[in-house]
């Protein structure tokens, strides 16, 4: 039970549970590290239980059980958070004196607004918008469930999968903090792009990429040689330079890179089979 997989899987686990509890804290610009820690910990679980030869099927539950909170929940709740700060004028809350400390301020009045039915700055007709965040782990759930039992997903995804799913959302937390600056300054792609409407379609829309039949390759390394992971290099390769060039803004682009690069792959492959068969 407590073999080196499942402990990395136990890592990843507590690393959501520290995303959940700084982003409720208002430390929004610390969670999206303890979402890529848990990811690092899911990628090394399974590559590790493979080299160890210590895959079984407690271990591919004990994973789905972390993803559900690293990669289901979390984000989730940073989403809504995010949320909560676009219900404000942007441009004011990054000429705040402490980011943080105000960011804390405005869940605290949200809450007043939405539970308590005290009216305050947040008491508007969008105030219940950020509940449309748990978009996310309601289609995680569904989308963990149905991987455990899809025989086709043992070598790739059939999908986009719950971890792509969470890094493309930590963009929109790590903005905020990259573009803080107490001297203050308009901002207005962000105020543009930070709107609860923007937030309602790009969730929805992305969720339902979870539980899509789109065919995705994964990072399950059998082997480091080119051939047969091709696709995996490539990949890496363009993120390194996006990364290189674009920092935060990057992560966005690579997941939608992900997502076009399965696409191509899936009709490549379809293309030689068929001319194999041929």
């Amino acid at each position: 039970m407590f073999n080196i997989p499942n402990l990395f899987t136990a890592a990843n686990l507590i690393s959501g549970i520290l995303a959940i509890i700084c982003s409720l804290m208002g430390r929004i610009d610390l969670a999206p590290f303890f979402i890529f820690l848990g990811a690092m910990c899911d990628f090394l679980d399974g590559f590790l239980a493979r080299k160890l030869n210590q895959m079984g099927e407690l271990g591919k539950q004990l994973d789905s059980l972390a993803d559900m909170i690293t990669f289901g929940l979390a984000p989730g709740i940073f989403m809504m958070v995010v949320m909560i700060i676009s219900l404000t004028d942007l441009n004011t809350e990054l000429m705040s004196p402490n980011f943080n400390t105000h960011v804390n301020h405005l869940i605290d009045e949200w809450k007043k607004a939405v539970f308590y039915d005290f009216q305050n700055e947040m008491d508007t007709p969008l105030k219940y918008t950020p509940f449309f965040a748990l978009f996310i782990p309601f289609m995680s759930m569904f989308r963990l469930g149905k991987f455990n039992i899809d025989t086709r997903q043992s070598d790739s995804f059939i999908g986009l999968n719950t971890p792509a799913n969470t890094i493309f959302f930590t963009t929109f937390p790590l903005v905020l903090m990259m573009e803080y600056n107490p001297s203050g300054y308009q901002n207005h792609f962000l105020t543009s792009i930070y709107q609860p409407g923007f937030f309602i379609v790009l969730i929805g829309c992305m969720s339902l990429l979870l539980i899509s039949e789109i065919p995705m390759f994964s990072f399950k390394f059998k082997h480091f040689k080119w051939k047969g992971n091709q696709i995996r290099y490539y990949f890496l390769i363009t993120c390194g330079l996006l990364i290189s060039f674009l920092l935060v803004w990057s992560i966005p682009l690579i997941v939608l890179l992900y997502i076009v690069l399965s696409i191509i792959d899936n009709k490549l492959n379809k293309k030689q089979t068929h001319e194999i068969q041929s």
